[in-house]
């Protein structure tokens, strides 16, 4: 590290984006300074849903990579983590959510990505709650869950990991200007807070997504496998009006998180009883049982999204020494491994362990202005 650096790398974000790439850069040697200002984003309110996507080539590559690698990190995780390989099993109301769930299944097979078609019957055999008349389904074997601030604190507590609560106001390059006033240098700065990083870099393309989520009471043994209705792949890229879609998500503890919904237009953290009750009425359509149970907590979180659901991934083309790894909606936990290896990659000149440009900044922020 050059004297008059207060790191290798600083790190603006201690969510489970940032923290991951402050991991994967500490583990390459590297002294990381990670700056956080404390205001619990989308790695707090979410639901540590780990799952394959497949809406287009890039998003199933960086998933389906960033899967294996959870998995590979599972035996390290520690208890509080709570990592379950439990599946997710996608719900085909109908004959013509069938046929794309037939179309998924053929799409990720091809890939080697585990998973088989569930017939009506076979539906509610694993799940007895689920309402009758369902079509099928089509179970994703590799798909996990895990409790994402536990994640990122473990990943933080990492050698050559330093952390400091504070808010920082600009960036310029690879120097940060923080709330007291103060400039501090590295090497590199990596922006990784969700949808804070507009604060900072206007210019980046980034979109708040509302989202609600309710937490019941202990259920035990009322769920297996995480629950999403396949019109969630219509509803989760629903550009413009409010939508919802049943995701029941069952914790290790017994309790059910009920998603999810999606607002944009708003920053308004408020828990708002109309969208909330519409969430709620969708998921109990698909899981009638659920009338029944006691919700103790509802909340609020925005997810980071790009125009094209994919993150940003590399330096930023217009200022040199800047990184990003911003913009990944609602899969931030999901591929949180994939997005710090292929930022390492590029930050070391190495090859990346997939193709680097589907993610790159430049598809939004031109090509860069410097050698």
């Amino acid at each position: 590290m050059n004297e008059g650096l207060v790191a290798d790398v600083i790190v603006i974000g201690a969510g489970i984006i940032g923290a991951a790439c402050a991991q994967a850069l500490a583990r390459r040697g590297l002294q990381v300074l990670v700056l956080d200002a404390g205001l619990h984003g989308a790695t707090a309110a979410g639901m540590g849903h780990l799952l394959v996507l497949d809406d287009n080539p890039a998003e199933l590559a960086l998933s389906r990579y960033s899967l294996q690698r959870w998995r590979a990190l599972a035996p390290d995780l520690p208890d509080g983590c709570a990592y379950r390989n439990n599946g997710t099993l996608w719900l085909a109301a109908n004959a013509e959510e069938m046929a794309v769930a037939h179309d998924k299944y053929l799409n990720l097979q091809a890939q080697g990505v585990a998973c088989e078609l569930i017939s009506a019957s076979a539906l509610r055999q694993r799940e007895p709650e689920l309402r009758e008349g369902l079509e099928g389904g089509l179970l994703i074997h590799g798909d996990g869950i895990l409790y994402a601030p536990a994640t990122a604190n473990w990943m933080l507590d990492t050698p050559n990991v330093r952390q400091r609560r504070a808010r920082v106001r600009a960036v310029d390059g690879n120097r940060v200007r923080l709330d007291d006033g103060h400039w501090l240098s590295a090497e590199a700065v990596v922006l990784a807070n969700g949808i804070q990083a507009n604060e900072l870099c206007p210019e980046l393309p980034i979109e708040p997504k509302k989202g609600h989520l309710l937490i019941t009471d202990r259920y035990p043994h009322t769920v297996t496998h995480t629950l999403v209705e396949l019109g969630y792949v219509t509803s989760a890229h629903n550009a413009t009006g409010p939508s919802t879609a049943c995701n029941i998500q069952p914790r290790p503890t017994g309790q059910l998180f009920i998603g999810a919904s999606r607002q944009f237009g708003t920053t308004d953290p408020q828990v708002e009883s109309w969208m909330l009750a519409k969430m709620l009425k969708r998921a109990a359509e698909y899981m009638p049982g659920l009338a029944r149970l006691n919700g103790i907590r509802a909340w609020t979180g925005f997810r980071a999204a790009s125009p094209d659901g994919l993150p940003l991934v590399g330096q930023h083309p217009q200022r040199q020494g800047l990184w990003l790894a911003v913009g990944h909606e609602g899969l931030g936990v999901t591929t949180a491994p994939g997005t710090a290896d292929l930022l390492v990659a590029q930050l070391f000149n190495e090859t990346p362990p997939l193709a680097a440009p589907p993610y790159l900044p430049q598809r939004f922020l031109g090509e860069p202005a410097y050698a």
